[in-house]
Formats: C-alpha cells, structure tokens, sequence
C-alpha cells in the first residue's frame, strides 16, 4: 500500500458542494491499495503511520506520534498514487488495485483506524473531491509497504 501524509493544522474533504470529512490539526493521509495488497499491509501501514514520530515536542524537534498529540487522521482514497510515469506523458495505473479490491481494503484500513484511534474522517471513496488543507511545516511524507515476499 502506498500512502502520503501531510501534517496539518486543519484540512477537509467536499464532494459536490458538502463537507464530508473534516478534522483539526493531525494528519491527512492520501491512501492507494496496490494490486497484490492485502490487510497485513494495510495493518502494517497503519500501525506505521500512528506511529511515526512527526509532530514536535517542547523542544521543537518531531518527536511525537499522532497518537502523542491526539491529532485527526483525515483518511482520503487516492489511486492515483500508483501512477507509472516511466512510459510518456500519460500516466498508468496498473499496478493500483482493482476498484472492488481498492475499496475493500479501504474499507478495511478506516475500520481498523478508527478502532484504533480516537478521531478518524474520510473522504469519499471513488467521488470527485476537493481536499482543502493547511500543511504544517510543511510536513509532507510518503510511506509504501511492499506485499510480503511469498516463499
């Protein structure tokens, strides 16, 4: 699974008009399921990103988690992240998993991430949306974690 997060102050997600996902300062989280992909990379991704130590302590160094600032994860669905731009000018996404496969194992992280932490939004998967956000930092990282190599 691919992922970029982005610390922010705030950020939010519209579909045609209507807010469908806000949160405060946190994280927003930019998620691609890759073809292959199954929930042990789903869980392995989330684990990381509750995690990873971006947010600054008393000392202004990134020492904290997500989880250390109770911060928002605005989780939005974003095949995109799987372009192959080695080929021309127009991007593939073959290696993005099939949007039945991509919305399941979607489905999946948000419940997983929302039985594991306090304040999860979404987007809407497969929609037209505007994501609006404040990067703080900026603070912008991009996490992949590869299917396990099968013996």
């Amino acid at each position: 699974m691919i992922s970029v997060l982005q610390r922010v102050r705030e950020a939010r997600v519209d579909v045609e008009g209507q807010t469908v996902g806000a949160i405060g300062a946190g994280l927003l989280v930019l998620v691609c399921a890759e073809r292959g992909d199954t929930e042990a990379e789903a869980d392995k991704l989330l684990a990381k990103i509750l995690k990873l130590r971006i947010f600054s302590d008393d000392a202004g160094k990134m020492n904290k988690s997500v989880q250390d600032v109770a911060g928002g994860l605005l989780l939005v669905s974003q095949f995109t992240l799987a372009a192959d731009t080695s080929g021309g000018n127009r991007p593939g996404f073959s290696q993005a998993a099939a949007p039945d496969e991509g919305r399941r194992l979607f489905d999946y992280f948000v419940a997983r991430a929302r039985a594991t932490h306090p304040v999860v939004q979404t987007g809407q998967f497969a929609a037209d949306m505007q994501v609006h956000l404040v990067n703080d930092g900026p603070v912008t990282i991009p996490l992949r974690i590869a299917p396990a190599a099968v013996a």
